[in-house]
C-alpha cells in the first residue's frame, strides 16, 4: 500500500475519528498531496474543511486558510484544538495584543493551520511573517467571493493573487465553494491563476433536505405552524431586515421559547454571546439576518425557515444548507409574500458594497443581481419539483420528481400516489417514496442514554467554553447510545471519536454508558449489520 495513501487514512482516524472519506474528499486530498492546484465545488455539509485539514497535517510546511468568516475560523480552530491539532486564526476579533502573540507563535512554528482574513494578507505585520515562513498550501474558502459575478463579491479577495506573487515559492492553491455557476467557476480559475487544477464537483443535491415554499398573507401564522411541527428541535429563522429579526425574536421570546438573535446592528459582544448560546444549545432557535451563518458548523440544525424570500438562489441554497449537516433528515421552508420582491429590488438598487467598480462594471453586476432575483421569484412560483429547479439553476440535470419536496409531496397524495410510482419506478428504490410524513428527529435505540450522553457532552462543552458539537456531534452520541461501547477499542470504532478526543473524554462517556447499562439492566447487545462497526464477538468455543 502506498505510504501516502495509508498515512491519510491514519490521519483521518487519529484526529477526526473516521474510517472513510466522503464523496470527492479523497480526490481533492490526493491532488493537493501530489502538488496540484484544486477547485472543489461541494455543497454545505459535504466536508470541504477536511479537504484542506488532512493535507495540512501531512505536508511539511504551514497551511493558510483564507476566509472572510470570523465564525468559521473560531469554530474550526476550536474543533482542531479539541482534536489535538495546533491551529490559530488571525482576524479583527482579536485584540492587537492577541494578534501579535498569535503571530509570534506562528513564527515559532507552533501552528500547522492558520486561518486568516483576506484583509490581513498584505498588512506589514502578516507579510513579515509569511515571507519568511514555509507555506506549503493556501486554501481559499468561499472562493466565489473573488468573482464579481458571484453573489458575494468581495474586493478584498483580489488581494490574494498579489499576496501569492510576493511569496518566495508558490504554494499549492486550493479553491473551495458551495455555490458557483459555470461563469463564476471560470472567473475564479482565471483570477486566482490556478494551474491545471483538479476540479471536483460533488453535486448540489442534498438528498436529506426537504424543500417547501409557503405562500402566506399572514407570515406569523405560517411561522408558528412550522414551529409546531419542529417542537424541541434546533433551527434557524432568517429575516430580510434587522427590524423583522427583532420582531420575530420578540414573538418567540414572549412565548417562552429559548431563542437568540443576530444582526449587524448588534455589538460584537452581543453577537458572539448569542452565537455561542445557539451553538451550545442554550438557545434552541436563532433568528437572524443573512449576516449569521456563513461558516457555522452546527451539525444538528433540523430546520431552516426563511421568513422572507432571499434575493438569489445562491444565498438561499447556502443558507438553507445549514440544515442537516449531520446527514440526517432536515427541512427547509421559505415563507413567500409578493412584497419580498419589492424589498429585494430596493436592496439591489441601493447596494453600495461594490463602489470600487467602474460605472460599467457596477451596472453589469446590478443587471446580474436583477436576473438572480427573477429566478428566485420563479422558484417560489413553480408548480414543479423544487429540487429540480434548484439543481437545474446550478447546471445539474435532475429528474422531474424527487418525492421529497413540497410540490412532489402534493403529487404523492392519495389518488396520485400509485401513479407517481408507476411513472418513476427508479425512485421507488432509491428514495423509498412513501406518503407524506413529518420530519422526525433521528431515532436512538436507547433514547434515555442518548439524552444522558448529550447532557454530559453539553456539560463538558460548557466547561471548555466551546460549542457542544466540537466535543462530539449528535450523530456520534447517537452511535454511542446504539452500540454501547464497553472499552477504548470499541469507542474508537464510533464515527467521530479520534485518539485525542478519546484521551480527553473517553473515560467519562464509557462510565456514563456503563452506569446506564447497570441501572437499566441492559444485556449484552447483539450488534446488527452496520456499514462500519463490527464490535468483537467473544469466542465461546472451548
Amino acid at each position: 500500500m502506498d505510504d501516502k495513501y495509508k498515512e491519510k487514512y491514519e490521519v483521518l482516524k487519529k484526529y477526526f475519528g473516521y474510517d472513510s472519506f466522503r464523496i470527492g474528499q479523497e480526490s481533492v486530498i490526493d491532488a493537493v498531496l501530489s502538488g496540484r492546484d484544486v477547485f472543489g465545488i461541494m455543497p454545505t455539509g459535504a466536508g470541504k474543511s477536511m479537504c484542506y485539514q488532512i493535507p495540512a497535517l501531512m505536508l511539511s510546511g504551514i497551511t493558510l486558510v483564507i476566509s472572510p468568516l470570523i465564525s468559521l475560523m473560531k469554530d474550526q480552530v476550536a474543533a482542531l484544538n479539541q482534536a489535538g491539532v495546533y491551529a490559530a486564526y488571525l482576524n479583527s476579533s482579536l485584540t492587537q495584543g492577541q494578534y501579535f502573540k498569535a503571530l509570534d507563535f506562528a513564527k515559532g512554528g507552533k501552528y500547522k493551520i492558520i486561518y486568516v482574513a483576506p484583509e490581513r494578507l498584505l498588512t506589514e505585520s502578516f507579510l513579515g511573517f509569511a515571507l519568511n515562513a514555509d507555506i506549503s498550501f493556501i486554501s481559499v474558502d468561499e472562493v466565489h467571493c473573488v468573482s464579481q459575478w458571484g453573489q458575494d463579491f468581495r474586493p478584498s479577495y483580489l488581494k490574494i493573487v498579489d499576496f501569492v506573487q510576493q511569496l518566495k515559492k508558490r504554494p499549492v492553491i486550493g479553491a473551495f465553494t458551495a455555490t458557483a455557476t459555470a461563469q463564476v467557476r471560470n472567473d475564479v480559475m482565471k483570477i486566482l491563476q490556478l494551474e491545471n487544477p483538479e476540479i471536483v464537483t460533488t453535486g448540489f443535491d442534498r438528498t436529506n433536505l426537504s424543500f417547501f415554499v409557503k405562500h402566506a398573507k399572514d407570515r406569523k401564522a405560517a411561522l408558528f405552524q412550522i414551529l409546531r411541527e419542529h417542537y424541541d428541535e434546533s433551527g434557524i429563522i432568517y429575516c430580510i431586515t434587522r427590524k423583522l429579526v427583532e420582531e420575530v425574536y420578540g414573538l418567540l421570546a414572549e412565548r417562552g421559547i429559548e431563542v437568540a438573535k443576530y444582526h449587524a446592528g448588534m455589538t460584537d459582544e452581543e453577537r458572539v454571546r448569542n452565537q455561542d448560546a445557539f451553538t451550545s444549545d442554550r438557545a434552541r432557535i436563532m433568528v437572524a439576518t443573512n449576516a449569521f451563518g456563513m461558516g457555522i458548523d452546527k451539525p444538528d440544525v433540523r430546520f431552516v425557515i426563511h421568513y422572507n424570500m432571499p434575493k438569489n438562489m445562491e444565498s438561499y441554497y447556502q443558507e438553507a444548507g445549514r440544515a442537516g449537516r449531520d446527514g440526517e433528515k432536515a427541512a427547509c421552508y421559505l415563507i413567500y409574500n409578493p412584497q419580498d420582491i419589492h424589498t429585494n429590488q430596493y436592496f439591489i438598487e441601493n447596494n453600495r458594497e461594490n463602489e470600487e467598480l467602474s460605472k460599467t462594471q457596477l451596472e453589469q453586476v446590478l443587471e446580474k443581481d436583477r436576473e438572480r432575483l427573477k429566478q428566485m421569484a420563479f422558484y417560489c412560483h413553480t408548480r414543479y419539483c423544487y429540487r429540480k429547479f434548484m439543481l437545474n439553476y446550478f447546471g445539474e440535470r435532475a429528474e422531474s420528481f424527487c418525492g421529497n419536496c413540497g410540490n412532489c409531496l402534493k403529487k404523492l397524495a392519495a389518488d396520485e400516489y400509485q401513479e407517481q410510482l408507476d411513472k418513476y419506478p427508479s425512485y421507488d428504490a432509491r428514495l423509498k417514496i412513501r406518503k407524506p410524513q413529518p420530519v422526525k428527529r433521528p431515532a436512538s435505540e436507547n433514547p434515555k442514554l442518548y439524552d444522558r450522553l448529550r447532557l454530559l457532552r453539553n456539560s463538558i462543552a460548557k466547561q471548555n467554553a466551546v460549542p457542544a458539537y466540537v466535543i462530539f456531534t449528535d450523530k456520534t452520541i447517537k452511535e454511542m447510545s446504539m452500540y454501547l461501547p464497553k472499552n477504548k477499542e470499541e469507542l474508537l470504532q464510533i464515527n467521530g471519536v479520534g485518539e485525542a478526543k478519546y484521551e480527553k473524554y473517553g473515560a467519562e462517556f464509557l462510565t456514563e454508558i456503563k452506569h446506564y447499562k447497570n441501572e437499566a439492566q441492559v444485556g449484552e447487545m447483539t450488534v446488527k449489520a452496520h456499514a462500519k462497526i463490527q464490535f468483537p464477538v467473544k469466542d465461546t468455543k472451548k
